[in-house]
């Protein structure tokens, strides 16, 4: 497989990894006692991690912004539901299987996988296809390197994603989008799963995933719109054929399989030529910016589709 790289941020516009922990620790404990606060499992929170490829070139967005705004619709609609309504999720224990087509299923133990995989930092521009934007530095691994231990047979042509149900936990499964049906589901094509910016995240800013954000583990592709970044995962599968997709098949002319970021393709509901940039010039007036194709990532990702009509194709 090819090496891709992406250019590093000069040393001035990145967040000192001493100044992201030490903000940490100030909001928790600013925040303990309070609905919201981060949450994360029993033990141990920060990760060891490594410097990792790819990193965007903005300023990391502030951590309270990327703790609590979030679409996480499990725990409700409203962008401040999942920090509010997420600290009874119970993140640990957890398994993880990787089965369908391959030659080695398996099922793993959260913790267990996370010692088995060289975790990296990072830093990620991300998009949504409401308009908004964050740039979130993430503790993962490539998606590739848990893929290759299974050994995707020759048949197999796409990757599908599974999440947990857990109403009794998850308020949104029981009251939250009538024509949503739970559990949600994602895909992607092998390609795309096995292309190296594809991680599966199970930190950010340092520290273990908070519920809020997709606890204990989930997908980020930073060239796709946000909604196919699916949320505790538990089941990842290869197939053959397309697999489902939970807001494709809600509503297939809003949201494509593909949702790669194209700024020349609106929302039916909106235009996505340009983004709200959440944390710069404050957070409900955010700077707006120009959309990027692929969201910036166009050097690394663009030959994936070659001739393919991105506009059908959305």
């Amino acid at each position: 497989m090819a090496q891709w790289s992406y250019p590093r941020p000069p040393a001035g516009e990145i967040t000192p990894r001493s100044a992201w922990l030490s903000r940490r620790r100030l909001l928790a404990g600013a925040a303990m006692g309070v609905a919201g606060s981060l949450v994360a499992p029993a033990g141990a929170t920060t990760l060891q991690t490594r410097p990792g490829p790819f990193q965007a070139t903005e300023k990391p967005t502030p951590l309270s912004d990327v703790t609590h705004y979030n679409n996480f619709y499990e725990f409700g609609l409203d962008k401040g539901d999942p920090a509010a309504l997420s600290a009874g999720f119970a993140a640990r224990p957890w398994t993880l299987s990787v089965e369908g087509l391959v030659a080695h299923p398996r099922v793993w133990d959260i913790d267990q996988l996370i010692a088995a995989m060289p975790i990296e930092e990072r830093l990620y521009r991300m998009r949504c296809v409401e308009a908004w934007s964050m740039v979130i530095p993430w503790d993962g691994f490539p998606l590739a390197s848990l893929l290759a231990q299974a050994e995707p047979l020759s048949s197999a042509r796409y990757v599908a994603f599974e999440s947990i149900v857990r109403p009794a936990q998850m308020p949104g499964q029981r009251a939250g989008l009538d024509s949503l049906e739970w559990p949600y589901v994602e895909g992607l094509r092998l390609d795309e799963a096995m292309h190296p910016l594809t991680l599966l995240a199970v930190g950010l800013y340092g520290e273990i995933l908070p519920n809020q954000n997709g606890a204990p583990v989930r997908l980020v592709v930073p060239w796709k719109y946000g909604f196919k970044g699916i949320k505790s995962i538990t089941r990842i599968r290869l197939v053959e054929k397309r697999p489902p997709t939970t807001w494709n098949r809600m509503n297939a002319d809003e949201y494509g399989f593909f949702a790669n970021v194209n700024p020349e393709v609106d929302h039916p509901r909106w235009s996505q030529a340009s983004e709200r940039v959440i944390g710069a010039g404050g957070f409900f007036g955010g700077a707006r910016r120009k959309t990027q194709m692929f969201n910036g990532y166009g050097e690394q990702v663009a030959a994936l589709y070659g001739t393919m009509n991105l506009r059908s194709n959305y």
